[in-house]
């Protein structure tokens, strides 16, 4: 698969930001969602009604049609953690507070697919619209989705991620006593990938993995490199989120062990803040990385964020 377009909106410099890679730092405590001119992007009637999941997935889509130059994907496919949790928030605080009917905007925008439907909606759109909520891992299944549509002969088609952070997540982080080293915060990420390389290609989608209930996280690893024909040692980027510090210190001790690669390692998490989907935003980095750097020739996406979960996605140059 190719990658012919990539846009993010994140709390990082990112969004329309070629280069973007060199000059981020990781994420300060009070950091807050950069926001671009939605009204560029969207019709200010339905901007009102928007949330902000859905502002940041309809202005990182249309951003890459843009990039790509194409007015319709072939496909639309989304991948959300935690969905649409502003109204959700709102359609349950309607649904304690008033008696009677209940206005139905808030529940109908409250479900998880409301992020690829409005997209669809927002460049009247009619194909194959698909949203995929598989906890940590949902931006994988959807580009897992995304190589079995190419594979079919559908080309151009749109994926990304999404996840909002609402002040209730604070609240229940603390009450389940999570860990608080990471931020949690907001981003979307969406690309625009085909089977064909073309002159807009900006890198090589080689393999993307999940694996639930992990056990030995060494042996899928070395699984995934020995599929596409690699040793540890070729990997030239290796990008991994350390919540979960069983997948951070074998990470460390197998990429150390097998190769010395200390300087090679970039915990993503820190540079995006924390919410379910954000290896979307590690791909979109990655890619970056290997636009700035010609020597970067493969990128490893290790995504540990739940300690029983692994995703496993391989970037290359389009040099490789």
């Amino acid at each position: 698969m190719y990658i012919n377009a990539a846009s993010t909106i994140s709390h990082q410099p990112t969004f329309q930001n070629a280069g973007f890679s060199k000059l981020i730092e990781p994420l300060e405590n009070s950091s807050e969602l950069i926001s671009p001119n939605y009204k560029e992007y969207i019709d200010a009637g339905l901007l009102r009604r928007m949330s902000k999941i859905l502002r940041m997935s309809v202005a990182a889509a249309k951003d890459c049609l843009k990039q790509a130059e194409i007015e319709q994907p072939g496909a639309i496919i989304v991948g959300t953690g935690l969905g649409c949790l502003q109204d959700t928030e709102k359609f349950l605080n309607t649904f304690l507070s008033v008696e009677g009917l209940l206005p139905p905007t808030s529940f109908i925008q409250s479900t998880h697919n409301t992020i690829a439907g409005q997209i669809s909606l927002s460049i009247g759109n009619h194909g194959y619209n698909m949203t995929h909520t598989q906890n940590t891992l949902s931006f994988e299944h959807a580009l897992i989705d995304t190589s079995l549509l190419l594979s079919e002969g559908r080309d151009n088609i749109v994926a990304g991620a999404a996840d909002e952070h609402i002040p209730f997540l604070e609240e229940a982080a603390e009450k389940l006593n999570l860990p608080s080293k990471n931020n949690l915060t907001s981003g979307a990420s969406f690309f625009v990938l085909s089977k064909e390389k073309s002159d807009r290609s900006l890198a090589r989608l080689k393999d993307v993995r999940t694996i639930g209930l992990v056990q030995d996280i060494d042996t899928e690893i070395d699984s995934f490199l020995s599929d596409n024909f690699l040793n540890v040692s070729e990997v030239d980027l290796i990008l991994y989120s350390d919540l979960s510090p069983r997948v951070e210190s074998v990470a460390n001790k197998y990429f150390n062990e097998h190769y010395h690669a200390d300087s090679k390692m970039i915990n993503y998490t820190k540079l995006s803040g924390l919410y379910p989907t954000n290896s979307a935003f590690a791909m979109h980095y990655g890619i970056d990385r290997i636009q700035q750097h010609p020597e970067l020739k493969k990128v490893l996406v290790l995504n540990g964020l739940n300690k029983i979960n692994l995703g496993l996605t391989l970037i290359e140059s389009l040099e490789t």
